[in-house]
């Protein structure tokens, strides 16, 4: 299908986001100036990513001008550089109980609300600033992400709606409008949104990007010609290229051209592993260090502790191995509700890094072996809490998928020893391929480089081999393949494992139009297909270094190669 722009949206001179919000946050900056010379010199060490001069110079000062509300709002934002969200809090608190009116504190007071997760405080801040200043688009644009993690997606895209008319021709607005309108199942204006992005400016990569991550669309051949013009310009760099190249991987695919699919999804990644910071014995390290704490006599040792709710069904995993089509067949169940992809469980983490962890001298997980029961109660008391406002009352459980979840199953099993854990699987080259030609905003930092996804995938199986001999069936595992084959009989052995009687919705899947935020959510919203089982095999001659790097773990599936110790 050609992209019809000249009937649809005349082209207009396009203004680039980054260029609005920069502007915006000058204009919120120029509120409240720096003047001291002390706190220019500790602006400059922040902005040269000095922050441990920086906070040095601050304390200096604050000595001597305690409460300065210049420098504890500085002071936070150097904390937040050192990764002490909460000291950040803190001073932040501490900076607006002396000046109510600094609005630049108090925006960033509810970013870091947002980023410790809490979100009913953050968005009551952002509310008193939009009082003030209602179309601001730092305003609105953290309102908009912060409804989405609420749950709450049709307000979330009113205020990109608010966003993309008050700005008209930013294209990256009408993608983010077009994001939170295909989220909300409303794909054909999600298209008409994407499309006028790119009538505003046709390098606009995630707009061409956002097409393709439709998996339905087709790209026409007049389509395909402008993204490879649009690459072929020097001006065209950076990360509309990258997202160029991924769009045109899919393009190619669909055409089963998978020699030029793969060579521009191989352009892609390597683009986008320029900007991304990741180390692949970090992983590798975690897992070493759980396998060694959490053995089966650890767990013999804690039989009483943590909270006994049974409410929570935790579905892990590696992303794109099928972890949303299973969370869509659960919350088609009348006893189940779905949530997201939850941060509460790796904020805990850091938390007890940040703070027990620290006071004790050892790290994250190694703590968990000091915690006592009342401790280990209080925390799965707290995750409890900290998730409920997110649930409509009523259903006895309700799901949190973030595939993650699987590096803190230690802490999961200790503080809510009778929540259940679903690991969902798909074949090795099945998955490792599905995350190459993904384009994720977040998380998958290893998905970019053959090496690194098979490495992080094998790790992944001797993770959840570990626990299924330290803790035999406290895990059950779906397997795509499986699932895709006979759904029936995998969603009975399923719902039977958490002792619920089975439903003719769950096989109605995708009837159910609840709201979603994920890159499966167009697949889910059709009915089950093994279309995208063996999609890998089109790309094999080009996947010798991805076998390699997944090794034994290959070989063995749907089977576990041993791991030593």
């Amino acid at each position: 299908m050609a992209l019809a722009l000249d009937r649809q949206h005349p082209v207009s001179a396009a203004a680039d986001e980054g260029e609005i919000v920069k502007a915006a946050t000058t204009a919120l900056r120029q509120k409240r100036p720096l003047r001291n010379p002390r706190l220019k010199e500790a602006a400059e060490a922040l902005k040269n990513n000095h922050a441990a001069e920086s906070d040095r110079l601050l304390s200096k000062y604050l000595e001597k001008h305690p409460g300065d509300p210049s420098a504890l709002h500085l002071q936070a934002e150097t904390a937040l550089k050192l990764g002490e969200k909460r000291r950040t809090l803190a001073l932040l608190m501490e900076c607006l109980e002396r000046a109510p009116a600094y609005d630049g504190a108090r925006f960033s007071y509810a970013s870091t609300l947002y980023q410790l997760n809490r979100l009913d405080a953050s968005l009551a801040q952002l509310e008193q600033l939009l009082a003030g200043d209602p179309p601001n688009v730092l305003y609105l644009g953290l309102k908009a992400a912060i409804l989405t993690a609420m749950g709450r997606h049709r307000d979330s895209m009113h205020c990109r709606r608010q966003l993309a008319e008050g700005h008209p021709n930013s294209s990256e607005l009408w993608v983010k409008y077009g994001h939170a309108l295909r989220s909300v199942g409303e794909r054909h204006a999600a298209i008409d949104a994407f499309q006028r992005a790119i009538s505003l400016n046709p390098s606009c990569g995630s707009a061409w990007w956002s097409l393709a991550d439709l998996k339905t669309w087709r790209f026409s051949e007049a389509d395909i010609s402008a993204m490879e013009s649009r690459i072929s310009r020097r001006e065209t760099i950076g990360t509309d290229r990258t997202y160029l190249h991924f769009a045109l991987g899919k393009a190619h695919a669909d055409q089963k051209n998978f020699a030029r699919s793969f060579d521009n999804y191989a352009r892609a990644n390597a683009g986008k592993r320029l900007t991304i910071s990741y180390e692949s014995d970090w992983l590798s390290m975690n897992v070493a260090k759980s396998k060694a704490l959490f053995t089966r006599a650890f767990f013999e040792a804690r039989p009483d502790f943590g909270s006994d709710s049974p409410e929570p069904i935790f579905i892990i995993g590696m992303q794109r191995a099928g972890s949303t089509l299973v969370e869509q067949i659960l919350t088609s169940h009348s006893a189940i509700e779905a949530t997201a992809e939850l941060p509460d469980i790796t904020l805990m983490a850091e938390h007890l890094g940040e703070t027990i962890a620290r006071e004790k001298g050892v790290d994250y997980p190694a703590v968990l072996g000091m915690l006592d029961g009342a401790t280990l109660r209080r925390l799965g008391q707290d995750y409890l809490e900290s998730t409920r406002f997110r649930r409509r009352p009523g259903l006895p459980f309700f799901i949190d998928k973030n595939p993650y979840n699987f590096l803190h199953l230690g802490l999961i099993c200790l503080i809510l020893p009778n929540a259940r854990i679903i690991d969902v699987r798909r074949h090795p080259l099945g998955c490792c391929w599905s995350n190459f030609c993904a384009n994720f905003e977040m998380g998958a930092l290893f998905a970019n480089r053959f090496n690194e996804l098979g490495r992080a995938y094998a790790d992944y199986v001797e993770f959840m081999a570990h626990f299924d001999a330290v803790l035999p069936g406290r895990v059950h595992r779906v397997f795509y393949e499986a699932l895709v084959g006979n759904p029936e009989q995998e969603i009975r052995r399923l719902l039977a494992h958490l002792g619920l009687p089975f439903e003719h919705a769950c096989l109605e899947f995708h009837t159910n139009t609840r709201a979603m935020n994920s890159v499966s959510s167009e697949q889910v919203r059709q009915p089950m297909s093994s279309e995208s089982v063996a999609q890998w095999r089109n790309y094999e001659p080009w996947l010798g270094p991805l076998k390699a790097a997944l090794g034994p773990v290959l070989d063995a599936y749907p089977g576990v190669p041993s791991f030593t110790s």
